[in-house]
């Protein structure tokens, strides 16, 4: 599961699926209610008398198609003319989910005892879905790169919730091909803050509880937006850095990706701020050093968790103005019970409180005595 935010973040995506889309048959359907999805730009959901349509447009980056899923409640009866990828009976009651993004929307819908199997059980933070593998109610299935698929087949889910890096994944047909339907979820290929929270609603689908997941939804946006008015009374602008080295380039954001979106949103100037594409910008250290050097502020600084490690890794670091003032601040510190960061796991579900944690380090003055929640100074 932390595969995607290597992928994502750290290296520019060249994906793209061979694959063609469908035809879309659902302008036939009568009596349809469309969803409102305000912010997700990756799927849409079709409410019918007995069943939904859920469309998820961007499964992966550049994908040059959808897929259709047709999620059908107990005894009802759908029109034959529908086509579809798969189909899945909900409210579903036993699930596979593949990212730890997954499980923060099970767990608001307070339905994280349907979680039956997941790869990588030690990524998991969540104090009451731990609870639940220390009972052994979750199952091991691997990892991402390699789920064991027989394990997975055995347990025989309702539906396995996937993610992809483009349109090949022999895993995922391996377990279609055994009956057990795959959903792609692309919360992951969303650039804003609300538009990877809003993929509450797309497991409010699967469980059949669209009106609690837009209850939900609403309450993270509000958060978000007060927040967000709440920076903008901040008399300075301070600017900053973020990013990190990897072997011999330093990979920071692009200006339109969902991490700086944050920082702009938290009334801070990003220093790549006009930058714009997939990734992450590759830099040679001495670039960032000329360009950075003054920023008040170095967030994300990789996995580095202490000013030592910083210093032992190149002492060139000491030059930056935000490692002088000890003004670097990571959420690689803030794990689980086994490791696994909370940051992956949380914080697309609750963008309000990465935006929270930051208004506290760029403008203390606007929230005295607060709690991070992800970001925290190196120690």
């Amino acid at each position: 599961m932390l595969l995607k935010y290597f992928l994502l973040l750290l290296f520019p995506v060249f994906f793209f699926s061979c694959k063609t889309e469908k035809n879309d048959t659902t302008e036939s359907l009568p009596n349809g209610k469309s969803l409102d999805i305000e912010y997700a730009r990756g799927f849409e959901v079709m409410e019918y008398d007995g069943f939904k349509i859920l469309k998820v447009k961007d499964p992966w980056p550049d994908a040059d198609r959808a897929f259709t899923y047709l999620l059908v409640e107990e005894g009802s009866t759908v029109p034959e003319n529908i086509e579809y990828d798969q189909k899945v009976n909900i409210p579903v009651n036993n699930i596979v989910v593949t990212s730890t993004t997954h499980l923060p929307s099970l767990e608001k819908l307070y339905e994280e005892n349907s979680l039956i199997g997941f790869p990588g059980l030690d990524y998991i933070s969540s104090p009451e879905i731990r609870s639940l593998i220390d009972k052994n109610k979750i199952t091991e299935l691997g990892r991402n790169e390699s789920i064991n698929t027989e394990v997975l087949i055995a347990l025989q889910p309702e539906v396995v919730i996937g993610f992809a890096v483009n349109g090949t994944n022999k895993t995922f047909n391996t377990i279609e091909k055994s009956g057990i339907p795959v959903i792609y979820n692309g919360d992951w290929t969303e650039d804003s803050p609300l538009g990877k929270a809003e993929w509450i609603k797309f497991f409010g689908a699967l469980y059949d509880k669209t009106e609690e997941t837009d209850q939900i939804f609403e309450q993270i946006k509000n958060s978000y937006l007060d927040a967000k008015e709440l920076a903008e009374t901040a008399s300075a602008v301070p600017v900053v850095l973020s990013g990190s080295m990897y072997k011999d380039q330093w990979y920071v954001p692009y200006g339109n990706s969902w991490s700086a979106q944050f920082i702009e949103d938290a009334n801070a100037n990003y220093l790549y701020k006009e930058t714009k594409g997939s990734g992450s910008i590759a830099l040679a250290f001495e670039t960032v050093l000329s360009e950075g050097e003054n920023a008040d502020f170095w967030i994300a600084p990789g996995q580095f968790q202490t000013f030592k490690q910083l210093d032992e890794s190149s002492t060139h670091y000491n030059q930056f103005k935000a490692v002088k003032n000890r003004k670097v601040f990571t959420y690689s510190n803030t794990v689980g019970e086994t490791g696994g960061v909370l940051y992956y796991e949380l914080a697309p579900t609750r963008p309000d409180l990465v935006l929270k944690d930051l208004i506290a380090i760029f403008h203390p003055e606007l929230l005295p005595d607060y709690e991070p929640t992800f970001f925290k100074p190196l120690d």
